[in-house]
């Protein structure tokens, strides 16, 4: 059985004028049962790419299929498998959460339980009663996620679905996702919020100035940039007579007082530190190892330069 991938783009772009990309020549697959993190600062094209992928806006050049149903000559069998959270959607002020989620219903053809919808997304039956314009923006942001779950979607599309929840609201956003990828869906989860990217996504792509700089699982891209992991020693005394420099796979070694910090590059190297840390009469009072956060990879990625390279890991 051939199986076509969730998402794919070959070449999108999207420019104004004669010289402003909004995204330019981004090609990208996103494969069925993943959920795949879409990131980028504010500004660098994931509102355009979705909106693009669902035919809300007309690419200058390239393509995009979802499912594999083109999202310019098939929009309509697009928009029936894809359930979409945008950022900066509109509610009906006067409609109660309920009726929106009937609405939706309706729209889908589906026979989804509004009531079932709606406790998914963490509303209960008196928030539901309620005209949408009373609700503060989590409570929007909840209703306008139990929208797009109508009809169990193949595709889900989050765009900065975060916005406005507080932190049981983001875990259980994690959690919808993780689940929706592990019963056989895809969740294509856009956010400039890195943290939560790294919490629930497979694989990362890193969007920056339009273009896209890279694809791979966070480890593939610790390993890609080199960043290396911390390591932090905690030690009685300042280690004297002993030389760093020659240690394969760890640099900038910082030695201040109680401490010994360097980066590791290599996790074998981590033991001949510590052994040499020891041979400078230190001994050891405690060991902390941090990775590399998706904060430093993605500032290593975004960092402006003429011309960024993409970084893919192999299939």
């Amino acid at each position: 059985m051939v199986t076509v991938p969730a998402i794919q783009t070959t070449g999108l772009t999207k420019r104004y004028g004669h010289d402003v990309y909004a995204v330019s020549d981004l090609s990208l697959t996103v494969e069925e049962g993943e959920v795949f993190g879409f990131l980028g600062p504010n500004g660098a094209g994931k509102s355009t790419t979705i909106d693009m992928l669902m035919d809300f806006v007309r690419p200058t050049s390239g393509s995009a299929t979802i499912l594999g149903y083109d999202a310019q000559d098939e929009a309509e069998a697009i928009h029936q498998r894809v359930g979409i959270l945008p950022d900066g959607y509109s509610l009906y002020h006067r409609l109660s959460g309920r009726k929106h989620i009937e609405f939706a219903i309706s729209l889908k053809e589906s026979d989804d339980d509004p009531d079932e919808i709606l406790a998914r997304v963490g509303l209960d039956a008196e928030a539901a009663a309620r005209p949408a314009g009373t609700y503060s923006k989590g409570m929007s942001q909840r209703l306008a996620l139990g929208m797009a779950l109508v009809g169990t979607p193949d595709v889900l599309i989050l765009d900065e679905p975060s916005s406005g929840l507080d932190p049981d609201g983001i875990r259980d956003i994690r959690t919808l996702a993780r689940s929706h990828a592990d019963a056989g869906g895809t969740v294509f989860f856009s956010s400039h919020i890195l943290s939560q990217v790294e919490a629930v996504c497979d694989r990362v792509g890193i969007l920056s100035r339009g273009r896209l700089v890279a694809v791979d699982t966070i480890d593939g891209l610790r390993e890609s940039v080199g960043t290396g992991a911390t390591i932090t020693l905690a030690v009685d005394t300042q280690p004297v007579g002993v030389e760093f420099d020659d240690i394969d796979g760890i640099t900038d070694v910082a030695l201040d007082g109680s401490t010994v910090k360097a980066t590791c590059t290599d996790p074998t190297s981590k033991v001949t530190l510590v052994d040499r840390v020891r041979e400078g009469g230190s001994r050891i009072l405690d060991i902390e190892t941090r990775e590399a956060s998706l904060e430093d990879l993605f500032s290593a990625y975004t960092h402006p330069v003429d011309e960024p390279m993409v970084v893919e890991a192999e299939r």
